[in-house]
């Protein structure tokens, strides 16, 4: 391409948030070079992105972001104008079983991003910008009522959580101590297309399709704020655009559900989908020991988004599900390779290639 407008690092772009953003900046930004800088662990998947692989615009980096060198040496070959900073572990469960894994990319990979585009902006900070995008899940949690807002006090209660908090306060560290352009944004739970079927809408309707088990956490009491991907990939694209510098907007869709009831709605749409009796899918629902520090609800004040930025929500919740319902069942060879493990392969067949 010809020389490009901004070079752009997103990390964590073959994530399932990241690749919707990787997506709508390439399509939507042909004067913009965008790298996408993955380590493809189990949750990063090329096949993510096999319709703009070849995109003129875009590029694809193997990157590990604890690694300093390999971080340094990225940034010396693209001279980044920008960094959209997506990868993240960010699987509660997992955190309580190796929380030192979240440690080292959350928090030590977040600083040394941080720290290389401090060494490579030199002070010289015009037309820079690093965007860190982070959780509702840093502010704990609440009670029947109440909203997170972006002034809300940190109350993490997972190490998954706790390592977000800790990258928020390392990114405005940077802006307050070095003067660093930074923005923030902390999300509600998303859902749609590509998303790893560990996590709860995806592995529901795998499940109901193979009539297997869907566990549901207690008595499926939680209550959780829904957001779909691509309005989230939009409120990124705002948040980059016209966001405030040193400032955090809160992203949710006013759209909080029960687990329980989420997962009653699933049924039903499944088994309008599958051709199955009324309340057949809802026979496999199965209740499991809790989860240790599970918060009980998560909502998110998304007003200052919406006010300053002229952001929304695009899609009514029972819409949105249906799409991602119908993507999943139309997505079978998408959905076998990740099953399998066969989507780590992907990363040697492409680009052994080139």
């Amino acid at each position: 391409m010809h020389t490009p407008e901004k070079t752009i690092l997103i990390t964590g772009g073959a994530g399932f948030i990241g690749s919707h953003v990787v997506r709508l900046f390439v399509t939507k930004y042909p004067a913009y070079r965008i790298v996408n800088g993955d380590a493809l662990t189990y949750a990063g998947n090329l096949e993510n992105l096999k319709d703009i692989q070849d995109a003129d615009n875009y590029l694809f980096e193997r990157l590990d972001i604890t690694g300093e060198a390999a971080v340094d040496a990225l940034f010396r070959k693209y001279a980044f104008d920008a960094v959209i900073h997506l990868a993240a572990e960010s699987h509660v469960d997992r955190s309580i079983k190796d929380p030192l894994a979240f440690v080292r990319t959350n928090v030590l990979g977040t600083a040394i991003l941080l720290n290389a585009c401090r060494t490579h902006w030199q002070g010289s900070f015009a037309g820079k910008l690093f965007y860190h995008v982070s959780t509702d899940e840093v502010y704990g949690s609440l009670g029947d009522t109440g909203f997170f807002t972006e002034t809300t006090p940190y109350d993490p209660h997972s190490p998954y959580s706790a390592s977000k908090a800790a990258s928020d306060h390392f990114v405005r560290a940077y802006h307050d101590t070095y003067g660093m352009p930074v923005v923030l944004s902390n999300c509600s739970n998303n859902y749609g297309s590509h998303h790893f079927p560990e996590k709860l809408i995806p592995l529901m309707i795998n499940n109901i399709r193979n009539n297997k088990p869907l566990p549901v956490y207690g008595k499926g009491e939680n209550v959780r704020d829904w957001l779909y991907v691509e309005d989230h990939a939009r409120a990124i694209d705002v948040i980059f655009h016209k966001g405030k510098l040193g400032e955090s907007y809160n992203v949710g869709g006013f759209n909080e559900w029960k687990n329980i009831d989420l997962v009653h709605l699933l049924c039903r749409i499944m088994d309008k989908k599958l051709n199955r009796p009324a309340g057949a899918s809802a026979q496999l629902i199965t209740y499991v020991t809790d989860r240790p520090g599970h918060d009980l609800r998560y909502a998110i004040d998304a007003t200052k988004l919406n006010r300053e930025l002229g952001w929304s929500p695009s899609l009514q919740f029972e819409e949105g599900l249906e799409k991602t319902v119908d993507w999943y069942l139309t997505n079978d060879e998408w959905v076998r390779h990740v099953t399998s493990g066969d989507y780590q392969h992907y990363y040697d067949e492409q680009y052994s290639k080139r």
